[in-house]
Formats: C-alpha cells, structure tokens, sequence
C-alpha cells in the first residue's frame, strides 16, 4: 500500500527549552490510553477530578499523535504566520467585534493590554467545520491534514476527558460528550504566534502579555512547547509556570464547564508572561483546540449529580438568566481587550457579560 505523500511546506524549528530555574506547577500527568476500557475510565476518572479541582490544569500523554505527526502540525500552524503576506492577511482578519467570532485571522495590536499597550500575538483560527471561511492560499493544500487534526482533538481527546469529568461528577459518561457534536456550530482551532515585544512595552505592563483570564469554553487542548511563558494562578494565590513536555497536552476548564458543573471544575486562571531571558528573542507558536458545547446548550449545572448534592451547586447567575453557549462566546470574544475594565483592586478588573461578573488578573 503506497504511503501517504504531504505537501513540502517549511519546516518549523523551535526555540530551545529554558534552562533558567522557574517555580513550576506540579500538575497530574493523564495516561489517556488508559480511557480505553471502564476500569481504566474509573482511575482515570478520579485523577481528574483530583486534579480539576485543585490545580485546575492536568497533562495529558499517550494521546494518540507520534512526535512526528506533532512536529508536522507546528510546521503547519507556522505558515499563517510566517509564508503569508501582510497584505493577505488583511483580506482575512476577522471582524470581531460585530460578529463576536474569531474565525480567521486576530492580528497584532488588537487587543488592549495596560498602559496604552496593545498585544503582539497574532492568531489565525478555524472552525472545525473548514469550508465555513475561505481561507489564504498558503493553507488551501493543508486544509486536509488541519481538518483531520480538529476532528483527532476532536473524538480523540475531548470526548474522552469530557467523559472522565462526567464520570467524576457520578453522572452518565456521554453527559458532556452529547452536547459536543462534531458537526454542531461552534469556534474551535486556532495557531497563535507572540513575538517579542519592546523594553517600554514590557515595562508598561509589567512584563504580562495577556492578562490573567479564563476560558469560555468548556475544556481548552493547548499542545505543548518549549517556550515558557504560560502561568497559572495555584490555589496558594501564587503564578506558577507551565512546564513543557514533549509530545504532551495541556488541558485545562473553561467558564462554560464551571457554568455546567455548578461550579465544581472551576474555571481556571492563567496568563501569559514574558518568557525567561534565555528565550527572549524567539517567537512562541502555540497550537490549541478550545471546544465549546453546541450553541443552542444553555449553560445551567447538572443538579442531578449526586457529587453536587452534596458539595453544593455554585451559580454564577440564576439558571433562567443562564446563557446559551451561543450567547456565553460571543459576548466574550467581543468585549475581550475592547472594554473598559472596572479596577476593583491592585490585582482584579471587572466587567459584566450577559449579565454574568467576568475577572480579570493582574
């Protein structure tokens, strides 16, 4: 049988790991091969909710990619970036603000930062749907190879962890897994390049690149490389740092799980800073699947899980104020790094979404 032949794109050389002694998280490692019989469902089941409601992040390994087939998606996220002309990627830039989607490209100085900064990350993002958008024609010969990528996260990953968080709140395996259709509409893939930015720039914000946030979704794949410039907000109230580990994915909660799980897998805080001094000067390629429920879902908690009866339910409005998943992300995307935050204090700004209190962390 003749081998599968790909395109000839450039290959994409990562910076170095650092050497510099950073304060890591210590996060769960997740054997997902494990997910394939009920018994290792049930371990692996309550690792994660171990981890979930602690940390709030887990990496997953074993996930079903070869380091090669890895390596071959980073060449691939690198060509929006770095085989695209400025001028094209202007024909492609989203619109938004109206229309409260990300799908094609966020270019730099978008987003309003601190101090009259404005970002250095530029993103190119697609739904896993990728006839939706059109699309430059540096990417139109990978289109096949992207879409198979988003539907490997896709069945692969996602439905398998959204199995397990079901499993640990004792409620029927499939009950996230059902309102997360392949086919259903939604925001998903998305290559995201930060470049460096200016001294002033960096004092200005203190060195932040994006501000302490959360997720919208439900659950964000993020694959794993070597620039450090990820941190979390541990329990302790301290940033730590992201360790890379080859080959492995970051997995972390979004709003619309906490929504969902009454509050029980907690939204996870993170930011992004500027990495270590002996990785200023590379670009960071990130590569993400960030999965939302389908649209129409309203995102109330599942009361009927004997874990919530217990621990009690945590609502962030009231269920009949509830939003959809529709409304949730595009009230999001719209206002982020377009609205005027309310300072609460040195460490947290405010704003209201759909009636719903968002934070941001300094």
């Amino acid at each position: 049988m003749p081998s599968v032949t790909f395109p000839a794109i450039p290959h994409y050389v990562p910076a170095p790991g650092t050497n510099e002694d950073l304060d890591y998280a210590d996060l769960t490692i997740v054997d997902l091969a494990k997910a394939a019989t009920p018994e290792g469902r049930a371990e692996l089941a309550v690792q994660v909710r171990d981890a979930m409601t602690t940390q709030g992040f887990f990496y997953v390994i074993n996930h079903g990619y070869t380091q090669t087939q890895t390596d071959r998606t980073f060449d691939i996220a690198d060509i929006p970036f770095s085989q695209v002309s400025d001028e094209e990627k202007r024909v492609y830039n989203a619109n938004i603000k109206a229309t409260g989607s990300y799908q094609g490209y966020k270019l730099r100085q978008y987003w309003h930062l601190d101090g009259g900064v404005h970002d250095q990350v530029e993103n190119y993002n697609l739904n896993r749907d990728i006839t939706k958008k059109q699309h430059p024609k540096e990417l139109r010969p990978l289109l096949p190879e992207i879409e198979a990528f988003g539907k490997f996260n896709h069945l692969q990953v996602l439905h398998p962890v959204l199995r397990l968080l079901a499993l640990g709140l004792e409620l029927p395996e499939d009950t996230f897994v059902n309102y997360h259709g392949y086919s259903a509409v939604g925001e998903t893939a998305s290559f995201q390049c930060s470049y460096p930015r200016s001294e002033d720039e960096e004092t200005k914000t203190k060195n932040v690149w994006l501000k302490g946030h959360t997720d919208f979704g439900t659950v964000s794949i993020l694959w794993s490389q070597p620039v450090a410039a990820l941190q979390i907000l541990s329990p302790d109230g301290q940033w730590r740092w992201i360790k890379h580990i080859d080959n492995a994915l970051v997995i972390n909660a979004g709003d619309s799980m906490e929504f969902l799980s009454g509050g029980f897998y907690k939204a996870t805080i993170h930011r992004v800073v500027q990495p270590p001094l002996d990785q200023r000067g590379y670009t960071r390629l990130g590569v993400f699947y960030f999965c939302m429920p389908d649209d129409d879902v309203k995102l109330v908690p599942h009361a009927e899980s004997p874990v919530l009866q217990k621990h009690g339910i945590y609502r962030r409005c009231e269920d009949a104020d509830a939003p959809t998943m529709e409304q949730w992300r595009r009230g999001r995307t719209s206002a982020y790094g377009q609205t005027e935050l309310k300072k609460k204090d040195e460490r947290v700004e405010e704003e209201l979404i759909n009636g719903v209190l968002v934070k941001h962390y300094n």
